[in-house]
């Protein structure tokens, strides 16, 4: 088992260690070095400010994720506060058919369960529209209740767009905010605090992204990549690389737009792809961090820059009054707009078994509902796990299927139904 000693400021345990999930890419395809970085082995901490320790009830808190001895083609592998008035609300009955992918069963509407001799029942008290449970490593979905549903994913589509920005850039990359870079960002988004004309690493902005769930970091970013109109367009393609149908971008931060939707299925595929990725998984796991402040000057001319703290938004990693930091947990990331209601993607560990488990718009509206489900999912995943059959699977991306033409005669690209194999 190939593991990574991270650094203490950027995991939630003193002793722990977040390890490599093996790659389940195409070695063709695979990105082994961002810009001249030197495969990516450099301290998260070459940013221009440092990380802070989590707080001390975090530490007492596991945050690994183990990787299995997979072959060379296993498996593959916002809260954004917008409140626009979209043109339609999702409608609360999923439809009679979905898409095949990864499995008939997923495409069927409400509870897909297959219980083997000593398996725990589900929790009774499930209230989201969407959800899934998977194991990591191996594909296996345990559980799942409409997982192709097309719905709003809110800020969790920041998965998809670090999954495919991530290795643009060096993190010492570094950009002086223009005007233009911050246009065109949605009413009532949630921002990390970017200032035009201050200059700030692609570190920086990363965290921007996955602690704040920061459009305006996003924007930024967007424009680094020859602007929005692209980095959409190169949303799309990824999503369509890792078989993820159920996806169309319209806005790269998740912000409400006609048209934009995922399901609980793809955005496990993102999350699954994006953990693959050292700086990802390090930066999801971020509990806090200092952010670079507005360059200042005295009565005597002389400039300062103060940094401001920054804390994770994801309440089962950073905790919250009535959530626990959830025991493993790893990341990954939570969403929130008026169209989508709550969404979240999170990553645990517990007793060598990696789960992910996606929830999307929770129809019970208390505070931190959505997390608080995906906690009594996940703690039903880690009892079920070896008791149930599972009822589908995550699918490899295409380049890994095409690559396995063994795997392809199997019926292992994902089903049949609407989106076949993963395409809109």
């Amino acid at each position: 088992m190939i593991q990574l000693h991270t650094p203490n400021a950027s995991r939630n345990q003193e002793t722990g260690r977040l390890s490599f999930m093996v790659s389940v890419s195409p070695h063709a395809v695979r990105i082994r070095a961002r810009g001249g970085e030197g495969g990516g082995t450099d301290p998260i901490a070459r940013g221009t400010f440092p990380l802070v320790p989590a707080p001390k009830k975090a530490l007492r808190r596991s945050l690994t994720v183990t990787s299995a001895a997979l072959t060379a083609l296993a498996l593959l592998s916002p809260a954004a506060l917008a409140a626009p008035s979209p043109s339609t609300s999702p409608s609360a009955t999923p439809p009679a058919s979905m898409s095949g992918v990864g499995g008939a069963r997923l495409g069927k509407p409400g509870t897909q369960v297959d219980l083997a001799g000593g398996a725990p029942v589900l929790p009774k008290d499930l209230t989201a529209r969407s959800w899934i449970v998977a194991d990591a490593e191996s594909g296996d979905v345990l559980a799942a209740h409409n997982a192709h549903w097309e719905l709003a994913p809110a800020s969790t589509l920041k998965m998809l767009f670090a999954d495919t920005l991530l290795p643009k850039w060096p993190k010492t990359t570094k950009r002086k905010v223009q005007v233009s870079d911050l246009a065109g960002i949605g009413s009532g988004s949630s921002m990390v605090g970017i200032k035009e004309e201050e200059t700030y690493t692609v570190h920086d902005l990363w965290l921007g992204v996955f602690l704040r769930s920061g459009n305006d970091a996003v924007h930024v970013l967007s424009a680094m990549n020859d602007g929005v109109e692209k980095t959409v367009a190169d949303m799309n393609a990824h999503a369509k690389e890792l078989q993820a149908g159920d996806t169309t971008v319209v806005s790269p931060d998740g912000y409400d737009m006609p048209g934009q939707v995922s399901s609980a299925y793809d955005l496990t595929l993102f999350a699954r792809s994006g953990l693959q990725k050292k700086d990802f998984r390090e930066y999801a796991s971020t509990v806090r961090a200092k952010f670079p402040g507005e360059t200042k000057k005295d009565k005597k001319g002389k400039t300062s820059r103060e940094p401001f703290e920054i804390q994770n938004t994801n309440r089962l990693l950073a905790g919250d009054t009535d959530v626990e930091v959830y025991p493993g947990i790893a990341g990954v990331k939570n969403g929130y707009t008026t169209n989508a209601g709550n969404t979240f993607t999170g990553v645990a560990e517990q007793g060598g078994k990696v789960l992910l488990v996606t929830v999307m718009h929770p129809a019970e509206d208390k505070h931190n509902e959505v997390y608080k489900e995906t906690a009594r999912l996940f703690d039903w995943g880690f009892r079920a796990a070896g008791k149930v059959r599972p009822v589908g699977e995550l699918v490899r991306p295409r380049s890994a299927t095409a690559a396995s033409p063994s795997a392809e005669a199997s019926g292992e690209a994902g089903g049949t139904g609407k989106g076949g194999a993963g395409t809109k």
